[in-house]
């Protein structure tokens, strides 16, 4: 049974009894039990979980500190005839109170299926605390250590990834121990705490945990203590979460009166692939010598096939949840691009050459916002739409009448007769349509377009989006080539999304009489069928070359390049992801994050992302979605050669094809390995 480079974790909070640790114990094993049941790898309780994180100066009692040890035993038994007589796995971060040479220290017990790997002490106390830091172990001989095991820098090998524990306030400090932990190869950071709510606490604790995860590229599971605490002066909510590199995975509801779960399906092989491509990451090392514990495990114990605690995003590049935020900025971020490039060559004019699709309209938008921006008069845009053998009424209309909206130049060449001539000096027959029949169309565009910015001392506008270029879809030195490519970054889900923004926030000009308003034309411009139009419409004058017919759905091959591009997956572990975020959702079973607290460790919600009302998809069956992978890593590699010379054009995201360091691959590179794998 595979893992795809997950682990599946838990942050749970016992409904404790307040220094009645032999309860406590009984309530703890229960959840693990529930955990076992969801084939949890690593659980996570509150600091003190075993005593209660309030209980003052009882902490001294001898009879406290001996019942702490006694439930951690009862744990500990639990934990094993579990894993010895029915081969259950499971690991347990779980908070106590250790009292060693004459000092009591705050500390996470670390069991691995049941058998004591070490002691984890607290490092950040405060003066009014009883309890003393965890850097007091620091100074203890190594054989000391060993023999004693309780460590703050401790490292846990398991399920094929590496996990550390840092307790409670410690993430707070300037350098957390969680720094550390991550530099020395810990994927996985448990936090166990027991922090008092007040106002804005919950915010704080999010952004710091947003913050950490995503610079130490860690996944952060954190459990903080909640019902059973006193409330004699502060308040316990029971917060729980987990975060993998700033995204949060999973949250628990707070203030809770009975024992809660939150599960997560955490991507180590993601987080390995991050820390990589981050220089700043890797160039960094951390000075601490640790300690490194192997726990034996189970790999067949969870079954991501069956379930996924994990919400998959079908549209990586175009999220539903901060589309708003993200349209703004990309457009900003074209626009600024553009201008700064018009300015510092100081052209007279710029050309786009305008179809009535959704690449060239985007450009057309971008560089009418960049012209705004610089003062400078719209007419100085030339777009010229260029009708040939397979243009269509709609496109044709749309790209005059858009042109006339936004106040630009504009003008029509048709390229019939120049290719015709083309066809006769290569003596090819125009009624054979292939690739010379189609290239010749795109690079004869080209050519004018080239021309013309040559002759009004002006700069050719690319339209290519990310998705032609990663796939190829372009025509070699036609539309593949460009004095400045202001579409290089841009996925094609994600231009859609872009125009429709610009339409309902950027250009919402009034219908006027007789005409119509740029929203009008845009809107009727995203409803549009994707096409290069170099094939003849059928006899209804409609579009009959529909490139996702030929290439694929755009929304699954963007989906295979960020995976692929972003976070190094496997060919085999896409095709996992797309089954079970493309196909129906009677066939597999996927959690929202909102699904992923089990308020009573009895029951859980499982649902899949379709029943959100902010995302559409489309269904395919699996051999579909394995087709057009096929055809993706096929593309991919054979393509590379023209993604080798491209022109300049702006990053706008965490993805970018540039080979000036946005990606470097050489042009004939094998796709053999990685289309076997599939």
């Amino acid at each position: 049974m595979k893992n795809y480079g997950f682990i599946r974790v838990a942050a749970a909070v016992p409904a404790i009894r307040l220094a009645d640790p032999a309860y406590n114990a009984e309530e703890i094993c229960r959840l693990i039990d529930k955990a076992i049941e969801e084939e949890v790898n690593l659980i996570v309780f509150p600091e003190l979980s075993l005593t209660g994180s309030t209980c003052g100066d009882l902490f001294t009692n001898a009879a406290l500190l001996k019942g702490a040890e006694e439930g951690l035993d009862k744990i500990e038994r639990h934990m094993q005839n579990r894993f010895l007589e029915e081969d259950i796995c499971i690991t347990a971060v779980v908070g106590l109170p250790i009292c060693y040479n004459g000092k009591l220290y705050n500390c996470a017990a670390v069991l691995g299926n049941g058998f004591l790997e070490g002691y984890v002490p607290k490092i950040s106390v405060t003066d009014s605390s009883i309890f003393s830091s965890g850097n007091d172990f620091l100074s203890l001989p190594s054989d000391e250590l060993q023999v004693f095991t309780i460590n703050s820098a401790m490292l846990f090998h398991l399920n094929g990834t590496t996990f550390a524990v840092e307790i409670g306030d410690d993430i707070r400090r300037p350098i957390p121990p969680s720094a550390d932990h991550s530099l020395a190869g810990a994927a996985i950071i448990a936090n166990p705490s027991s922090t008092a709510e007040i106002l804005y606490t919950d915010i704080y604790r999010k952004g710091i945990l947003q913050q950490h995860s995503a610079r130490t590229h860690t996944a952060y599971i954190h459990a903080s203590a909640g019902c059973g605490e006193s409330s004699t002066d502060q308040v316990f909510a029971g917060a729980t979460a987990v975060w993998e590199n700033g995204d949060c995975l999973a949250e628990g509801d707070r203030y809770r009166s009975e024992s809660s779960m939150t599960i997560a399906d955490v991507d180590y092989e993601r987080l390995s692939t991050l820390r990589m491509k981050d220089a700043a990451f890797r160039n960094c090392t951390s000075c601490k010598k640790y300690e490194s514990v192997i726990i034996g495990s189970n790999e067949k114990t969870t079954d991501f096939g069956r379930k996924l605690y994990r919400h998959i995003e079908p549209h990586p590049f175009a999220p539903a949840g901060d589309l708003d935020y993200r349209c703004r900025e990309i457009l900003d971020i074209q626009t600024a691009a553009l201008a700064r490039r018009l300015a510092h060559i100081n052209c007279n004019t710029a050309v786009i050459g305008i179809s009535g699709g959704l690449d060239s309209t985007l450009a057309l938008l971008v560089a009418a916002m960049a012209f705004d921006r610089l003062g400078w008069s719209r007419d100085r845009i030339i777009g010229v739409t260029m009708p040939g053998y397979g243009t269509t009424s709609r496109t044709k209309n749309n790209a005059t009448d858009l042109m006339d909206a936004l106040g630009i130049t504009s003008k029509e060449i048709s390229i019939v007769s120049a290719c015709n001539q083309h066809f006769a000096d290569l003596e090819h027959d125009p009624e054979v349509h292939d690739a010379t029949y189609e290239n010749t169309q795109a690079r004869e565009r080209t050519q004018i377009l080239m021309d013309l910015a040559n002759k009004t001392n002006g700069l050719v506008v690319g339209t290519g989006d990310l998705s032609e270029l990663a796939l190829g879809w372009a025509t070699y030195n036609g539309d593949h080539m460009s004095m400045y490519g202001v579409n290089a970054g841009v996925p094609k889900t994600l231009v859609r999304s872009l125009v429709k923004w610009a339409a309902e926030n950027r250009f919402d000009t009034c219908k006027s009489e007789g005409t119509r308003g740029v929203r009008e034309i845009l809107l009727d411009i995203v409803d549009t069928p994707i096409s290069p139009e170099l094939l003849p419409a059928n006899d209804k004058g409609e579009i009959q070359q529909v490139t996702e017919d030929l290439v694929g759905p755009y929304e699954l091959h963007d989906f295979f390049i960020y995976h692929f591009m972003r976070n190094g997956y496997s060919p085999e572990k896409i095709l996992f992801l797309a089954t079970k975020v493309f196909c129906h959702p009677e066939e597999h079973s996927v959690c929202h994050p909102e699904a992923h607290s089990v308020c009573h460790p009895e029951e859980h919600s499982v649902c899949h992302p379709e029943e959100r009302s902010d995302v559409r998809i489309s269904y395919y069956d699996e051999e579909t979605i394995k087709k057009w992978l096929k055809t993706f890593v096929r593309r991919f590699f054979n393509q590379q050669f023209k993604r080798s010379c491209l022109p300049d054009g702006p990053a706008v995201g965490s993805v970018s094809l540039s080979p000036r360091g946005g990606w470097q691959m050489p042009s004939d590179a094998w796709s053999t390995f990685f289309s076997a794998e599939i």
